[in-house]
């Protein structure tokens, strides 16, 4: 009998080891288990415009197409005199867009992650106006699960925050924020909010959403229900690019990122039409969304449209296309050749969206815009991907939202015009509804300004001489040449003059208190016309400013703690 006990006991014991040793795993791997079954890939039917148009194309208002990038890194493309590999990889579509038309010096996102940068840009407002300044993590669980109970956000904040690091800098998870009641619903742009799509619909465009959205999947808050007439892409932040094990992949796995795991454990390949049921691309995702553009464009020649193309390269999970890799053979490193051939096929891309707008006669009067939501992610573990600037997305140093802007619209801009001086995400909006003709809203804030002014020498000086960057604690100001970084962890000013240091190299607080303290009182008014945050940050998380993830410490290295 005391032998069975026994036996009995060592069995328990090591059930529960199995289990404590398996929590971490299934806690990991929760979110995709509980995604929606996605179907076989099946046809989009673009809704079609007129078969003749109703005026000819130079006599109605332009076309807009809005190209967004993800995490493309300043140094990406060899516009700005690098490329990827030390310039191995060229990108003569998007390096066409700013050589045609205009480029500015100084473009910022409206944030350092995608989604706070998304909402700037699709609203023209600072996204702290209407509480959207922290990404959004729930991945929307079905109406059975338990939330209450187990919170997916919490998870995905938990597994970040006890992964292993050497550095002495930890994340900091938030045990009060984690306790606060689930708020799913809020984690969007609200529905009160006006978009670019909203704004032109005002004016008959017909208006097309493709890709990333990132802005909220709750009622109210989707793309068909922000404007857009149509919609396929994806809600969350992420997506795979083909299916992990397909031959036709490469991919490259950040084995010291936990957001990298969090990801691959996770993420669908999957996209909806118009909150249809997902069902697959039927190729990788990149093609798959250049391809629908084309579709898209063809469909509404007749008629003057928005096209919002939000590709989701090159953010990760590293996936290229096998004969994009292939084709780059001069790279050595696997990992930097994997994000290389993403590039390679974002900027195909590109190319071929303009043959489009070309062969069906729409490119002469059809502004294209090209930008990347915010600086490229240093979780990559690819030192070199926003020189000459320090800082990567998720700092506001200029290397996370210092970014690639460039507008085309042959009819009206000049082909190699340089604006200089500060433009944000948030003019987009502006810009837009000014060639468009649309009244601008009347009933709130819009801190956009239309470039067009300026890009046609018809406007004097800068269109911003401040803007302001927020993410909890860490505020930053850009006033004139000045800008001051009020940093929480470590509790210090930094300030830096952009004219005579715009790398940010050579911190001069200590030398000009006035001025820190001027540009402290900028913020504080800032912060009086922002809002609480519409869902608290779980965690705050070390950055290095000057080494990729993944890299041995450095003593005495630069750092911020980015909330999110």
């Amino acid at each position: 009998m005391k032998r069975w006990i026994k036996i009995t006991l060592a069995s328990v014991a090591v059930i529960g080891v199995a289990g404590f040793a398996a929590k971490d795993y299934v806690f990991l791997h929760l979110p995709g288990w509980l995604a929606p079954r996605v179907a076989d890939n099946h046809p989009v039917t673009w809704q079609q415009g007129p078969t003749m148009a109703a005026t000819p194309i130079d006599q109605r208002p332009p076309n807009i197409v809005l190209i967004v990038a993800d995490d493309l890194g300043y140094n990406d493309i060899s516009f700005n005199g690098g490329g990827v590999a030390g310039g191995l990889l060229k990108t003569p579509n998007i390096d066409a867009l700013g050589a045609e038309g205009v480029s500015f010096a100084d473009g910022y996102a409206g944030n350092a992650t995608c989604a706070p940068s998304r909402a700037a840009l699709m609203t023209g407002r600072y996204p702290t106006r209407f509480g959207y300044e922290f990404t959004p993590t729930d991945t929307h669980p079905p109406a059975w699960f338990p939330s209450k109970l187990i919170r997916t956000d919490v998870v995905f904040a938990r597994n970040i925050a006890r992964f292993p690091t050497q550095w002495e800098h930890k994340t900091i998870f938030d045990e009060d924020a984690a306790a606060q009641p689930a708020a799913t619903s809020d984690k969007g742009v609200p529905p009160r909010e006006i978009t670019i799509a909203g704004l032109l619909r005002t004016r008959g465009y017909h208006t097309i959403h493709l890709g990333k959205w990132h802005l909220g999947d709750a009622a109210g808050m989707r793309p068909e229900q922000h404007g857009f007439d149509e919609s396929l892409g994806f809600m969350i932040g992420a997506q795979k690019y083909l299916p992990e094990g397909d031959p036709g992949v490469e991919n490259s796995y950040q084995d010291f990122d936990p957001i990298d795991r969090f990801l691959w454990a996770n993420l669908p390949f999957s996209v909806q039409y118009n909150g249809s049921p997902p069902f697959r691309p039927d190729r990788y995702m990149t093609d798959y969304l250049t391809a629908q553009a084309q579709a898209a464009i063809t469909a509404n020649r007749n008629r003057p449209f928005f096209l919002y193309l939000a590709y989701n390269a090159p953010h990760t999970p590293l996936q290229a296309s096998k004969a994009d890799y292939d084709a780059l053979p001069q790279i050595a490193d696997h990992r930097t050749r994997v994000y290389a051939a993403m590039i390679r096929a974002l900027d195909r891309g590109v190319g071929q969206v303009m043959a489009t707008l070309k062969a069906q006669g729409l490119d002469k009067n059809t502004l294209v815009i090209f930008t990347s939501d915010n600086g490229g992610a240093h979780y990559i573990g690819l030192p070199d991907i926003n020189r000459p600037y320090r800082g990567w997305k998720a700092t506001f140093f200029e290397g996370g939202v210092k970014v690639p802007f460039f507008m085309r619209w042959p009819a009206q801009i000049k082909p190699g015009t340089r604006i200089a001086g500060p433009v944000s995400h948030f003019d987009i909006f502006a810009t837009a509804g000014g060639v468009a003709g649309a009244a601008m809203p009347a009933d709130r804030a819009i801190d956009g300004v239309n470039l067009l002014p300026f890009i046609e020498g018809k406007a004097t000086g800068t269109p911003h001489n401040t803007l302001f960057w927020r993410s909890g604690p860490y505020r930053v100001v850009r006033d004139g040449d000045w800008k001051l970084q009020m940093l929480d962890l470590p509790r210090k000013d930094l300030l830096f003059d952009m004219k005579a240091d715009p790398t940010e190299h050579r911190d001069v607080a200590a030398l000009h208190p006035d001025i820190v303290a001027r540009l402290r009182g900028l913020i504080a008014q800032h912060d009086r016309e922002s809002v609480k945050p519409a869902w608290p940050s779980l965690i705050r998380s070390p950055i290095a400013i000057d080494r990729p993830l993944g890299t041995k410490p450095r003593p005495g290295e630069t750092y911020i703690y980015w909330s999110n």
